[in-house]
């Protein structure tokens, strides 16, 4: 189990990158989703024991690490946002590199343990060519290779698929859900299709404060009979936004089709009641300050619905 307890980052200003986070993550993966800027790797770099935080704890299966981050080195598999490697260099040494740089050490020896490390990633046939040659996805899986050596019983990815394809995505999807089967796994990401794919479990981070802790089922279940969509022109879309509670507005075929959070039961003329999506529980969640009703209204949508789905899992 991973706690943090009230963890706070003040940056010289000052700018508080962290105001009292508190999480619980056991095994599995679970996703922490939020815009950009919003303190996701101020905290992931504090659990890599890479920063010191400004006050609070982490403990990793009961230890403190916040004093001794060294405790937690050992058992870290860490990739962040930005991972950077030598382009001349093969996959294969780079990677060998990597493991020694890391004081990782295998009974067949390092070669060894780099061909079983690439062949997991689904790199083998790539070992012998230059990084520089490497797709964005096959670099993250490169990174996702030495993050994995050691056996690490805590996974830290920083935003791991953005600017990846739709195919490397789905390639590294499965990779990562594989992972996340015997260990805990902390997915960092903005962009909600990850956490919809991958995390039984997430929360929610803005302007360095927790919103909500939920589930994906929880927070659609939340706008259950409350998302709208229709037809909206071009040239209204700038005042509609402005009268009603828009989460999401997208081109199809040519026309604007957009999607309201309308909890009162009176949408817009026109309008037909849709299945919500987690999509439109975040885009709700992040609505400026003149929307604080709104968010207010969901967040005990979502506590409701984490009551009910915890009393049920009681019963069982």
């Amino acid at each position: 189990m991973l706690e943090i307890r009230d963890l706070i980052k003040v940056y010289p200003g000052p700018v508080a990158a962290l105001q009292g986070i508190d999480l619980e993550v056991g095994p599995g993966m679970f996703g922490l989703l939020g815009p950009n800027g919003a303190g996701k790797s101020t905290l992931m770099r504090i659990l890599a024991g890479l920063l010191e935080p400004t006050s609070g704890q982490i403990s990793l299966d009961g230890h403190d690490v916040t004093r001794r981050p060294e405790l937690i080195w050992g058992r870290l598999g860490y990739l962040p946002q930005e991972f950077g490697f030598y382009p001349h260099l093969t996959g294969e040494r780079m990677l060998r590199h990597l493991l020694g740089l890391k004081g990782v050490h295998s009974p067949a020896g390092l070669k060894s343990l780099t061909s079983e490390l690439l062949e997991r990633v689904n790199l083998t046939f790539a070992a012998k060519r230059k990084v520089k040659t490497y797709s964005g996805g096959m670099r993250q899986r490169l990174g996702i290779a030495q993050a994995i050596a050691g056996n690490p019983r805590l996974i830290i990815v920083d935003e791991p698929t953005a600017g990846l394809d739709p195919e490397e995505r789905l390639r590294l999807y499965r990779l990562l859900s594989e992972l996340a089967q015997d260990r805990i796994v902390l997915l960092s990401t903005h962009i909600v299709e990850d956490v919809a794919t991958l995390c039984p479990r997430f929360a929610v981070i803005k302007s360095g404060r927790l919103l909500v802790r939920t589930t994906p089922t929880a927070a659609r279940e939340a706008l259950r009979g409350a998302i709208y969509e229709g037809a909206v022109p071009a040239d209204r879309l700038e005042e509609f936004e402005n009268d009603w509670h828009v989460t999401q507005a997208i081109l199809v075929e040519g026309r604007n089709r957009v999607r309201v959070y309308e909890p009162d039961d009176a949408p817009p003329e026109g309008f037909e009641p849709v299945a919500p999506n987690l999509e439109d529980a975040y885009l709700v969640l992040m609505r400026p300050g003149s929307a604080a009703a709104v968010r207010e209204a969901l967040f005990k949508r979502l506590h409701d619905h984490e009551i009910a789905a915890v009393a049920s899992e009681d019963a069982r």
